[in-house]
């Protein structure tokens, strides 16, 4: 496995152990040139899920992708790395279709920012829906203010 660091091609598993749910392996890995830890998972993979693009581009989803903008939208804020990273991983367990809007998947990314940090909410929103001024931004804050 190729180092996030300093991208070296060997490291090492420190620790191996089963996920929460049993559909992963959770590896800890060193890097034998730089000595930094990261963590690994690795999942059967079945069929893959297929995310279609707003151009009607279709591609497999990866969960880092979703985590990192996640990762993002949290920046600062009191939301877990184990929140995050939970939501990402299990997200393609949870969909029980073979393909996704990537409309979808910030909504449900979306309803699961929102109860966790308005914040991060607002944060991911701004990207996911594209706001073009300021007032969409208070339109948006203004809608949370009337659900609580």
């Amino acid at each position: 496995m190729k180092c996030p660091y300093c991208s070296a091609p060997d490291s090492k598993v420190v620790n191996s152990r089963s996920s929460d749910d049993g559909t992963a392996i959770r590896r800890r890995r060193e890097c034998l040139a730089c000595a930094r830890r990261f963590t690994t998972y690795e999942r059967a993979q079945l069929e893959p899920l297929m995310v279609v693009k707003r151009g009607g581009v279709r591609q497999a989803f990866n969960p880092d992708k979703l985590l990192r903008g996640l990762t993002l939208a949290t920046e600062k804020r009191p939301v877990t790395e184990e929140q995050l990273r939970a939501f990402a991983y299990s997200f393609e367990d949870e969909v029980q279709t073979p393909e996704i809007s990537s409309e979808e998947i910030g909504r449900r990314a979306m309803n699961f920012l929102k109860p966790l940090d308005e914040v991060a909410y607002i944060r991911f929103a701004s990207v996911y829906r594209d706001f073009d001024s300021l007032e969409r931004f208070i339109e948006e804050i203004r809608g949370l203010k009337d659900e609580s």
